[in-house]
């Protein structure tokens, strides 16, 4: 069937055959009007979800599945959220993987969707499902597949063709995520229908009630009964509760305040981009709900020839996060995900084309899945505090004002105030949030006894510029109150004999807490650290410490609780895993499950804790000899036991368990990719004479399907015409010579960075070799003289770097073609060249049905197959990358290596590239690894140079293949100046062994060309 004619039966789509698992049982299209009998696990009010009856803050990291093509690490990072003290996860799914051919649609291997869910439940992380179809998400066509351009309808709207068209995808996706909802005993408790569904063009209508009601039902026909929540792209209301058709359960949208431009310059905080007013347009537009931020900014993406994202890390760093986060608690959030809470990698030509290879984001946990940003442990303190402060989500935000609960101008408070308990939050931060200097001051709070000014035993508080603070008030912790604290509290445990209550504060601040204890009041106690070191008070019902942070820790008894007085930089090494009582692995958030468990301080990442009889096991990761203390041990453990083996400890006079655990590094005997054997052959035998390309796709479509981008040319030239939606395109154009041509006209469109190569039977006439923003490019190509009544073949290489997301409705901006859009020959009509195309083997037909229809383009050793492993390369020429090609053309160089990374630990490895010194000729790498395409490198633009590549990908017991696409752009030929296998540090970790992904051999290919 031609492919211009699939459209005809798109109607078929929603009958094609699913190809998925599921272990979870299928709800099976339930009556809607029994919907709310069979669903009453996730309710709500206007002040937060319940689960199973209990209120419960959502706080949730972004982590997209498909951008981690190793299912056996997917654990890892959920056990990572969990550690972070967040309790769940929100995810997008990619139309474009799973449905790569209108109507065939897979979910199978690492596109499987079981095995997250599953992950999610062994650590006791909730899930967000954001399946799309459309999910922007910095994706290729926003997760568009590229046949979407295919469709003779306005993309995102009611026009049925567009309706039609999603229904393949909707049922089969919406189905699995309906099996494993919490009403099935699974971990989604939140649907989000639509995406970003807020921007229009064209005279689009946005929001269209009766297009979200399409895509609602969709859902609710394949069995979800969870509630439908949106993420409007900005605080417009839009579809909210009680709007009329189309409108969600729970209204929620996203925020976004730093750009790529500003990770340039980290040191600087943009000016006027801070939320002020989103608590009063919350109650203007969905009172009725819990205040949503579903997507809050947790990083960046970057462009081609940008800044790093080091850079951008430092920008949104933990001082973003102290003021950012905690003035969204300000407004009383209480569903706040942040994205992304780990970014990982746009592999196999997964991103759009302002992206390039590396998604890291800029993250709290990095792209090689590793946590020493400073703002890791930033956000495990806050993330912990809200885990224990179940009274926040009883509080009514009040309005930020300056000058009223404080001495000084310089600051605006935002009171929280208690209404059903008596905690009261008071959200202290610079009116200029960009502001470096330090401001003192004195807090005034109203408690239960009475209007206070605070410090009241001397000294003054402080805040430094790019901060911001939670005092409370009346913060009951079971045992005792606290009256008021401006110290901030990271967690607080009831443990058999004790209760203990940590609080920190910037190193070299002052700061009081005033704690009230049932019966006589005791004198306090300075159990650990020097006496001199705080200044305490009794009154006729309370307690009051007044103390400067220091790095020293102080623990001072007060009745039945014990007061840790931390520095930040100390708390940070402390963690709070839920203690279980086997190793099957944490519940689900609860009261119960956060009082249910431990205290660690102990470096790098614990992970989890789980009492089994009388041993009490931690797992954990380090990356040096580490000083271990556990803080409630319970009473029933008399041995401990460390990632599996059992150690010696001591206890103190305070109950402190302490250990020592020793690292060990390990010997890492990396080879040299420079010595490992490269062989090499010719990826562009097309401009030879004798190359046969009669097997090639005709370029004989008259009519483009492309309703948006009519043609320019009399046949279409646009590669997803003849199904060729990713990777590089070549084009082969015969045309007989007049002898009068002196120019070629060639109009070429990739997106940005893309590039463009010709040639003229064996010679190179020129190339664009791109720029970070440029989308398209008309260039003129000079001609040599050439013979009258001769035949002559030219080669285009278009580099196909992506489609454009689809944000605003009717813009159909995903819809802008990639090839050539247009040309002309002097001295012929545009009919005299006859086209032929290709692109990745099979075009929606792809030939690896393992590593999906994105991984692979057009180029001759990609068609053959050569990039997975063993290829037929006995008889290549032994030749290393960095030897190169000589001229304008496409070499290919494989390789195989061993690598012996000692089990038991976690070992960042990455490919790096050496920066090419300038000036260079241009050229365009692609790093496979095993068959998987991990690295796009333009060596005049990055600013990627180094391209992480996860165990399970890689074999890190075994032998592994590395292949490269070198594509030289200009006559004097490219080279890699160099190319290493690199390690971070290498982690002792207590993490399972990662499995392998497939990754199929190299196999004769049928039919190839």
């Amino acid at each position: 069937m031609r492919l211009l004619s699939v459209l005809a039966t798109v109607s078929l789509v929603a009958h094609a055959t699913a190809i998925t698992s599921n272990r979870y049982r299928i709800i099976e299209h339930p009556d809607p009007i029994k919907r709310e009998e069979l669903q009453d696990v996730i309710t709500w009010d206007e002040k937060s979800l319940y689960i199973h009856g209990e209120r419960i803050m959502i706080f949730s990291g972004e982590f997209h599945p498909f951008r981690l093509p190793v299912p056996s690490l997917w654990l890892d990072i959920f056990q990572k959220v969990k550690a972070l003290g967040m309790n769940t996860v929100s995810f997008y799914i990619d139309w474009a993987v799973l449905e790569g051919k209108p109507g065939e649609y897979s979910a199978d291997g690492i596109f499987a969707l079981d095995p997250f869910f599953n992950a999610a439940k062994q650590a006791g992380i909730y899930l967000i499902a954001r399946h799309g179809p459309y999910i922007n998400a910095e994706a290729s066509g926003g997760g568009f597949p590229g046949w979407l351009q295919r469709l003779n309808a306005t993309l995102r709207t009611k026009e049925p063709g567009y309706l039609v068209a999603t229904n393949n995808y909707v049922s089969n996706v919406a189905k699995t995520i309906a099996g494993a909802q919490i009403t099935n005993d699974g971990p989604v408790i939140l649907y989000q229908p639509e995406n970003e569904y807020t921007w229009s063009a064209n005279g689009q209508t946005v929001p269209d009630g009766e297009y979200m009601q399409y895509i609602i039902d969709q859902a609710r026909n394949a069995g979800i009964v969870v509630p439908m929540i949106s993420n409007d792209a900005a605080p417009n209301g839009d579809d909210a509760p009680g709007s009329g058709t189309g409108a969600v359960d729970i209204y929620g949208h996203d925020a976004y305040f730093f750009g790529p431009t500003d990770c340039e310059t980290p040191s600087i905080w943009p000016s006027n981009e801070f939320p002020t007013n989103y608590r009063a347009l919350h109650d203007q537009q969905s009172p009725s709900t819990p205040y949503s931020l579903m997507e809050f900014q947790g990083g960046c993406w970057l462009p081609w020839g940008g800044t790093t994202y080091d850079n951008c890390a430092s920008l949104m760093n933990s001082d973003y996060e102290r003021v950012y986060y905690k003035n969204d608690f300000s407004f009383g959030v209480a569903i706040l995900n942040i994205y992304m809470v780990t970014g990982g990698t746009n592999w196999g030509n997964l991103g759009y084309p302002q992206g390039y290879t590396s998604y890291d984001y800029a993250a709290a946990i990095k792209e090689d899945r590793t946590v020493t940003r400073e703002k890791f442990s930033e956000l495990k303190v806050i993330a912990n505090f809200m885990k224990v402060s179940p009274s926040y989500l009883d509080a009514v935000p009040g309005y930020a004002t300056s000058g009223i609960y404080t001495d000084t101008t310089e600051l605006t408070v935002t009171p929280l105030t208690g209404n059903i308990t008596l905690s009261s939050f008071y959200i202290v931060r610079h009116v200029d949030t960009t502001y470096t200097g330090l401001t003192t001051y004195r807090l005034k709070i109203s408690t239960s006894t009475g209007n206070i000014t605070v410090s009241q035993l001397g000294g003054t508080l402080s805040l430094n510029g790019r901060d911001s603070k939670v005092h409370v008030a009346d913060y009951n912790i079971s045992s005792a109150n606290i009256v008021y604290s401006t110290a901030e509290i990271f967690t607080w445990k009831n443990f058999e004999n004790n209760t203990v209550l940590v609080v920190y504060g910037g190193s070299g601040e002052h700061h009081e807490i005033e704690i009230q204890v049932p019966g006589n009041v005791a004198t306090a106690t300075v159990v650990e650290g020097p006496t001199s070191s705080v200044r305490m008070q009794t009154t006729s019902s309370s307690i009051l410490l007044n103390w400067s942070v220091s790095s020293e820790r102080l623990i001072v008894r007060v009745g039945s609780v014990d007061v840790y007085l931390l520095a930040r930089n100390t708390v940070y090494n402390y963690w709070v895993p839920e203690l279980l009582s086997s190793s099957d692995g944490p519940g689900f958030s609860s009261w119960k499950n956060t009082q249910n468990s431990i205290i660690v301080h102990g470096g790098y990442l614990v992970r989890t804790s789980y009492l089994q009889g009388n041993q009490l096991h931690i797992t954990a990761d380090l990356n040096a000899t580490t000083a271990l203390e556990v803080i409630g041990v319970p009473k029933a453990a008399n041995s401990l036991y460390v990632n599996g083996r059992e150690v010696s400890y001591e206890v103190d006079l305070n109950g402190i368990l302490s250990t020592t655990v020793k690292y060990q590094e390990p010997q890492l005997n990396l080879p040299d990719l420079e010595k490992v054997g490269w062989k090499y052959i010719d990826s562009l035998p097309e401009i030879q004479d004798n190359y046969d390309d009669s097997a090639w796709p005709l370029a004989n479509l008259t009519q483009t399907a492309n309703n948006q981008n009519p043609l320019n040319t009399p046949t279409s030239l646009y590669g997803t015409d003849y199904g060729f939606n990713t990777g590089y395109l070549i084009y082969r154009g015969r045309f007989t010579a007049n002898g009068n041509e002196s120019t070629l006209m060639l109009h070429t469109q990739g997106g940005s960075a893309f590039g463009t190569s010709v040639w003229l039977n064996t010679s190179s006439i020129g190339a664009w070799t791109g720029s970070p923003t440029d989308a398209d490019n008309t260039g003129s190509y000079t001609l040599p003289q050439l013979d009258a009544g001769k035949p002559y073949v030219l080669t285009v290489i278009v580099d196909q770097n992506g489609f454009e997301e689809n944000g605003a409705v009717g813009s159909d901006s995903m819809k802008a073609p990639r090839g050539i859009l247009d040309y002309e020959l002097d001295g012929h009509n545009a009919t005299d060249i006859a086209w032929k195309l290709t692109g990745n083997f099979g075009g929606e037909d792809y030939a690896d049905r393992v590593r999906g229809p994105l991984n692979e383009g057009g180029l001759y050793a990609e068609r053959q197959g050569w990039h997975q492993p063993s290829p037929p390369c006995g008889n290549w020429e032994d030749r290393s990358v960095t030897q190169g090609v000589m001229g304008a053309g496409v070499g290919f160089f494989t390789a195989s290596f061993a690598l012996d990374i000692p089990s038991g630990y976690d070992v960042p490895l990455a490919f790096s590239f050496a920066n090419t010194t300038m000036p260079a000729t241009a050229y365009r790498a692609q790093l496979y690894v095993n068959g998987y395409q991990f690295g796009k490198y333009i060596n005049i633009m990055g600013p990627q140079v180094e391209f992480p590549v996860p165990e399970g990908i890689l074999n890190y017991r075994g032998e592994n293949w590395i292949s490269v696409t070198l594509w030289s752009q200009e006559e004097g030929g490219a080279k890699v100046d160099g190319i290493k296998i690199t390690a971070g540090t290498a982690v002792m970790t207590s993490y399972q062994d990662v499995e392998l992904v497939d990754m199929p051999a190299w196999e004769q290919r049928e039919g190839a060309y």
